[in-house]
């Protein structure tokens, strides 16, 4: 199983919120990459995978996850999750804008983003 990278997500009460966190981010040298209007992802510009994402909420999914993890395949790792009973939080799906993910508990409360870019 390949891992691609590992995304921190911030949840923002607010757009003000969310947008002091890209300034202060963009402070330490983060570009925006992506901007949804409820999530925001920034960016190194020298090491692309190293990012942070600032969520106003969550509009697909029942919660805003705490981390992102982008995987090469995602159906394997689901089927691998579901066989060890983890709490599948929120079911594999494809979204409009280009990734395949699901959302699963880890042992310790926090919901991990699972998900790989469609090509």
């Amino acid at each position: 199983m390949t891992v691609r990278r590992i995304v921190p997500n911030i949840h923002s009460g607010s757009a003000e919120e969310q947008a002091a966190g890209r300034d202060f981010y963009g402070l330490l040298g983060f570009q925006e990459v992506m901007d949804m209007g409820w999530v925001t992802t920034m960016a190194s510009p020298s090491v692309p995978t190293a990012q942070i994402s600032f969520f106003t909420e969550e509009r697909t999914a029942p919660v805003v996850p705490d981390l992102s993890v982008e995987v090469e395949d995602v159906d394997a790792v689901h089927a691998r999750l579901v066989a060890s009973g983890a709490e599948i939080v929120r079911e594999l799906r494809d979204e409009e804008w280009g990734v395949r993910r699901f959302f699963v508990r880890d042992p310790g409360g926090r919901v991990v983003n699972v998900l790989t870019h469609r090509s």
